[in-house]
């Protein structure tokens, strides 16, 4: 799937599962319940044990699903990612370095930015989507107020969103959410895997009904 491509299919999703993660041997089941639950894209942390591998295991499982790789701080880990096959890479901050390293590669970026000059340099350096974060700290009136000199921006909601509030992130004019400790955790027994999923649901559910 080539960028173009990509973009279309998250701004039709508007939602990214942020898979982080304690253990790898967690990965595979917390993939399972999010792809069961209805999620299109899933991002995998760089900080979740066996990142890379975990990618390259769920893009073979899961062919029809957008894999990507988050928590992304350097070029290096920019460059792993993308050689274990993940379609798209998310950044915590701004770097323009990791923008032109995975355009290179024809891979999408949802950067990182939380003032004007940060999103600013994003958008001048080529980020798809800009990742507004920490979204629910800097409040709705803060999005508002930055998105109004950017109005040509898509940005997607991250940090301390989840069912409660992604409608209202949605309504101010957000492109989209990122969501994980409260969508993508681990479960142990059947029910509370069929809890879970039937969480992932709710929230898919929410999204396309907003």
């Amino acid at each position: 799937m080539n960028n173009k491509n990509f973009l279309k299919t998250l701004l039709k999703n508007k939602l990214v599962a942020i898979v982080r993660l304690q253990q790898q041997d967690q990965v595979a089941r917390v993939l399972e319940n999010m792809v069961l639950g209805g999620v299109q894209v899933l991002e995998i942390t760089s900080n979740t044990p066996g990142f890379a591998e975990e990618i390259k295991i769920a893009r073979n499982k899961y062919p029809k699903i957008l894999i990507g790789a988050g928590t992304i701080t350097s070029t290096d880990l920019a460059l792993k990612a993308i050689k274990a096959g993940g379609q798209f890479i998310v950044t915590p901050s701004t770097d323009t370095e990791i923008v032109r390293l995975a355009h290179h590669y024809d891979i999408p970026v949802l950067m990182g930015a939380t003032t004007p000059t940060e999103i600013n340099i994003a958008v001048e350096a080529g980020a798809d989507i800009v990742k507004l974060f920490p979204a629910a700290p800097l409040g709705l009136d803060y999005f508002k107020a930055i998105k109004a000199p950017f109005n040509q921006v898509p940005f997607f909601a991250v940090g301390g969103i989840g069912k409660d509030n992604l409608k209202d992130w949605l309504n101010a004019g957000a492109a989209g959410v990122g969501i994980g400790s409260s969508l993508a955790k681990p479960t142990g027994n059947t029910g509370e895997q069929q809890n879970n999923i039937a969480e992932v649901k709710e929230i898919v559910d929410r999204i396309k009904n907003s």
